[in-house]
């Protein structure tokens, strides 16, 4: 039998892992979270994907669905303050920044060891991956990826504003352009092996 990664903790054997994939949009995270969540044989919990769920449900209509992300925001952080009580380690990956992720994170702190991946590409892969998505996603409707694509085509420049989630919890950058670097084995390392601090 082929050996699996194990969470393994380096304060408390009882405490499950929160490994939060974190980004600009574009920058790769779900993908990585997905791959590296299979990796380890732990749930996926994505963002995204939960707005989707909740637009499924919610009235067809023609404008954007932004008023969903603060119960998107709540469900999202609910879900894994339910999973971190109940001793499950888990991959979390959302585009928040920093003013998103560290209150609800802070609070998981108490149940949870967390570790933070930071996904970075050059803006013009993080624009082209926007525009990609945008023409062959139809799920991505329930995102205002139109909206950020409008902005970028104007001259803005809204993912390179991203600030990344900062806390004092073992971190590790990966450069998502070409694949990952470090690659998916180092990354597993990372998710897997009593935290360090920040790499």
């Amino acid at each position: 039998m082929p050996d699996v990664p194990k969470f393994v903790m380096a304060n408390s054997p009882h405490s499950p892992v929160l490994v939060v994939v974190s980004g600009p949009p574009g920058s790769g995270k779900s993908t990585l979270a997905h791959a590296l969540a299979a990796e380890i044989g732990v749930p996926a919990i994505v963002r995204d994907e939960i707005k989707q769920g909740m637009v499924q449900a919610a009235t067809d209509r023609v404008t954007d669905y932004d008023d969903l992300n603060i119960p998107v925001l709540h469900a999202f952080f609910g879900v894994l303050t339910l999973l971190a009580r109940a001793g499950v380690s888990v991959v979390a990956e959302a585009a928040f920044q920093d003013k998103l992720w560290r209150p609800g994170l802070t609070a998981l702190a108490e149940f949870a060891e967390i570790r933070v991946i930071h996904c970075t590409a050059p803006q013009s892969v993080l624009h082209e991956r926007i525009a990609h998505r945008v023409g062959s996603d139809p799920h991505r409707q329930a995102h205002n990826d139109q909206g950020l694509l409008a902005a970028i085509a104007a001259g803005g420049q809204p993912v390179g504003a991203f600030v990344p989630v900062n806390m004092d919890v073992a971190e590790l950058a990966v450069d998502t352009t070409d694949g990952y670097q470090p690659g998916l084995k180092a990354i597993t390392q990372f998710a897997t092996q009593p935290a360090q601090g920040k790499a």
